[in-house]
């Protein structure tokens, strides 16, 4: 990674984002021994341009940023760095130095989900109950779903919401298997939606059909 720090007399921006929740946490500026530092130490450093000397934030209030990974844009000028923070970001006390709330958006968790249900798949742990699933094979794992689904619309229709996010969580983590046994991500599931809800969608799906039938 070639990093042009003369461009801004020594200084690149370093955007630092929360690698688990994807939120923007403050900006600072890197020299090259701040950046040399951070690889170091794992702990992300900068250079104070009020103090001029290199600070490692956290040094003093313990709340350290955590080093996942550094990545440089297109002009090589700017870092855009994803760690782990170690309590608030901002010297307020705040979680971002925007004010906001370092919380996680409960969607991204499907991903992760997803994630950890094909390493499942890959070793294949004793004792795990997706691992049972995938040896019992796509027909039970395809009857699970159904099964789940069933309870699903019971508790819709005859239960309380409570039993119906616990029995909608059962029929989501069982398709999320049913996905991984066929080779899918619920990411395309999800771009299929996406493209749905283009209000031309039916139009060109009803076209594409019919330019296939006529081939």
């Amino acid at each position: 990674m070639k990093i042009d720090f003369e461009k801004m007399g020594g200084l690149v921006p370093a955007i630092i984002q929360d690698a688990t929740t994807k939120n923007v946490l403050m900006l600072g500026f890197m020299n090259e021994e701040a950046y040399q530092k951070t690889i170091e130490t794992r702990h992300v450093t900068f250079w104070s341009r009020t103090r001029q000397a290199l600070w490692t934030k956290g040094e003093t209030s313990g709340h350290f940023l955590n080093l996942v990974s550094m990545q440089i844009d297109c002009d090589n000028d700017t870092l855009l760095v994803k760690a782990h923070p170690i309590g608030p970001t901002c010297h307020t006390g705040t979680d971002t130095c925007w004010g906001e709330e370092n919380d996680m958006n409960p969607l991204l968790f499907l991903t992760e989900l997803q994630d950890f249900i094909n390493k499942r798949k890959e070793e294949m742990p004793e004792g795990s109950y997706t691992t049972k699933l995938f040896r019992d094979g796509v027909n039970k794992i395809a009857q699970k779903v159904g099964e789940e689904a069933l309870e699903t619309v019971i508790e819709a229709t005859n239960g309380t919401k409570d039993h119906l996010i616990y029995e909608a969580s059962d029929l989501l983590y069982h398709l999320l298997v049913l996905l991984t046994e066929k080779g899918l991500r619920i990411e395309e599931v999800a771009a299929e939606l996406q493209k749905r809800h283009d209000p031309d969608w039916d139009k060109k799906r009803r076209e594409a059909k019919a330019s296939g039938a006529m081939k």
